[in-house]
């Protein structure tokens, strides 16, 4: 007979690390080096991270003290700059509308991430300023083109594809009016015209 070889070996589960202000401390910093982030998503990154540490048989976990160390880090990641809800509602804000997306969506997106409102609603308003007020129209001619819609398309396929590149821009988010005018412009070039034109 053969001996089990050490791959088929069950791993043991090592206990997690404990819990303390400064292994929390580390994590957000951790966290904040790859990811810009909002203070209420670094409480949620947090609080995750004290949960899983607590299902283990072998955990200690003081939820209370482990709810005031996480108000502690999460308020000086704040204090010293780490984590501004207004700079990351901007720059997501800012990348969601790169890949086209509807403001509409991306105000539910910035709400999912823990943006406040006050600073999601600046973001969207910068987007409108930097697109001469219809960052709608701009978003859905970006989106448009990278899903080869309506006029990036061959001339050809336009008439057959119509109402699929309507129902495709209206599952991203964008009203109708706005769909029918990206994908009944005559020329891709009209829509950038239109766009230049603010």
């Amino acid at each position: 007979m053969y001996s089990a070889r050490m791959s088929d070996a069950k791993p043991t589960a090592r206990p997690p690390r404990r819990i303390t202000a400064a292994s929390l401390e580390n994590s957000a910093l951790h966290y904040l080096e790859r990811f810009d982030s909002t203070a209420l998503n670094l409480r949620r990154v947090l609080e995750r991270k004290v949960r899983r540490a607590a299902l283990h048989p072998q955990a200690t976990v003081d939820a209370d003290q482990a709810r005031a160390w996480i108000d502690a880090t999460v308020a000086k990641m704040v204090r010293l700059g780490y984590v501004d809800d207004r700079r990351t509602a901007r720059a997501k804000a800012e990348s969601l509308f790169r890949r086209g997306l509807a403001p509409a969506t991306i105000r539910r997106r910035l709400a999912l991430l823990g943006a406040p409102e006050d600073a999601a609603a600046e973001a969207l308003a910068a987007l409108a300023e930097d697109t001469g007020g219809d960052a709608a129209f701009a978003a859905a001619v970006t989106l448009a083109r990278r899903k080869r819609l309506g006029p990036f398309r061959p001339a050809e396929q336009r008439a057959e594809r119509r109402d699929r590149d309507m129902a495709a821009l209206g599952r991203a988010g964008f009203d109708w009016d706005t769909a029918r005018r990206i994908v009944d412009a005559a020329s891709a070039e009209d829509l950038d015209d239109a766009q230049a034109g603010g």
